[in-house]
């Protein structure tokens, strides 16, 4: 249900070897692809032989913070981007990314997805070795520890990213520029996307591939979970960590539900062909009787027409979407958030009165937003609701980069399916199981993270991370 789970970043990596050439607003266009991962800061990092680094962060939407700046004050043939939403860390500018340190003649500029269970251990031991922190975010844990191993300890780029990443507990997929470099590095779990294309003969980087596609970049590959990606002699070079090829792989499945856009393909798989295998699996599982297959736009679009297809019942649009109203995530009170619904939201009275209606959507987390969606369907008067999820009822919160809601506020993890039908006050409520999903996606069930659906993590977790306190989006 968009409003109540939101994804933590989107990143960018851009190499060209023409030095001369500025990249930069081919990374803001690319940045602009991705603004469905984050939408509370962005920002761009590049670096000119001549000049060294330029880097600039705001705080809004990627349109917002360069409206004033001019982008080609960035200068440089190597930039990074970065589009965030924040789960661990604050909303505000000291958190915005990419992070900059400098040292000595260098510095380390870094985007990072994701999020490392156990940084505040790291942290903590930073502190106690001088460093100083200015975001309350687990990435600038990442930069220091870089920086400690390459400058302080006085190892090679390529040492040091292996030394970091073996302190590293949780998931992460990082551009990076170091000296001038262009690096990239997926955890070994490869818990979040990142691929690599090509335009002419300039390298980018990305965590969906359709932000390849809006500057007419071809996809070579995907990022293998544990690789480091450089660009030596301006060809594309690949270092695997220690660790990789002896980790389970975890992919993220939220990426396939619900967070990548449709157009992207993510490890291989298709995004809009599972959602629309999705609503396939939906349909095997519950073969209503209805008039209308009804979407909650935009994510579940491609669910509803799959099980329009497999079943005949038309499908139709039920919910028409204000595309100029923020995220309800953001709204700060619960009036505020119902209020929200009703301005991104309106249905089509006329579409569903007197109608037997098949709704779909690609989860239930708090329960909240459903029921003020359902609300308004009401208003419009059909002769039934029948809601069909496209996700397991999530029981547990994540702890990999995915902000949804503390275990005591997940429904599925305190009621049972009946109980939350009748809290929504429906005819019928379905959840596509795990079995289904798998089929859906159509890669081995071992390498998918699970972790929200069934509470088993691919990692182990720190002490005091308590499900009851962790994640407050």
């Amino acid at each position: 249900m968009q409003g109540e789970i939101e994804d933590k970043c989107g990143i960018v990596g851009f190499h060209s070897k023409d030095e001369s050439k500025d990249v930069a607003s081919l990374v803001y266009y690319s940045l602009y692809a991705l603004q469905h991962r984050g939408q509370e800061s962005a920002g761009i990092a590049t670096f000119n032989p001549q000049k060294g680094l330029s880097h600039y962060c705001g705080m809004g939407l990627i349109t917002d913070v360069f409206r004033d700046y001019e982008i080609h004050n960035l200068t440089g043939n190597k930039a990074i981007g970065h589009v965030r939403y924040s789960t661990t860390g604050q909303s505000k500018l000291e958190n915005s990314q990419p992070f900059v340190t400098d040292f000595g003649d260098g510095f380390i500029a870094m985007a990072h997805n994701g999020d490392i269970v156990n940084s505040e251990e790291l942290k903590k031991e930073l502190i106690d070795e001088g460093f100083y922190f200015k975001s309350d975010c687990d990435s600038e844990v990442i930069c220091y520890l870089l920086k400690k191993e390459h400058y302080d300890n006085d190892k090679n780029v390529l040492d040091a990213i292996e030394a970091v990443c073996r302190k590293l507990v949780g998931s992460y997929a990082l551009t990076i520029i170091v000296d001038g470099e262009l690096y990239a590095v997926r955890d070994p779990m490869g818990i979040k996307p990142l691929a690599i294309a090509k335009r002419d003969e300039d390298f980018i980087l990305a965590s969906e591939t359709v932000a390849f596609d809006v500057i007419g970049a071809e996809f070579i590959r995907d990022i293998v979970p544990g690789e480091v990606v450089y660009f030596e002699n301006d060809e594309i070079n690949s270092y695997m960590l220690e660790s990789a090829g002896k980790c389970k792989l975890s992919h993220c499945m939220f990426e396939y539900v619900y967070f990548a856009r449709p157009d992207s393909t993510i490890d291989g798989v298709n995004v809009y062909l599972t959602r629309m295998n999705i609503g396939r699996e939906l349909h095997k599982l519950y073969p209503i009787d209805a008039d209308l297959v009804i979407p909650v736009p935009d994510s579940s679009i491609p669910a509803a027409i799959g099980y329009s297809r497999a079943s005949g019942i038309p499908y139709g649009e039920g919910l028409i979407k204000n595309r100029y109203v923020g995220r309800t995530f953001i709204m700060p009170t619960q009036e505020e958030r119902e209020l929200a619904v009703r301005l991104k939201l309106n249905p089509i009275k006329e579409a569903i009165k007197g109608k037997k209606i098949i709704l779909i959507d690609d989860s239930i987390v708090r329960g909240t937003t459903s029921k003020q969606l359902l609300n308004l369907v009401k208003e419009a008067e059909p002769a039934e609701i029948h809601f069909l999820v496209g996700c397991p009822p999530v029981i547990s919160p994540c702890y990999y980069g995915v902000a949804m809601a503390t275990k005591k506020e997940l429904i599925a993890a305190n009621n049972s399916i009946d109980e939350i039908q009748e809290q929504l006050d429906i005819d019928s409520l379905g959840y596509i199981t795990l079995d289904a999903l798998v089929e859906a996606i159509g890669m081995p069930k071992e390498n998918l993270c699970w972790g929200c659906v069934n509470g088993e993590y691919p990692t182990e977790l720190p002490e005091g991370i308590e499900a009851e306190t962790y994640y407050k989006p």
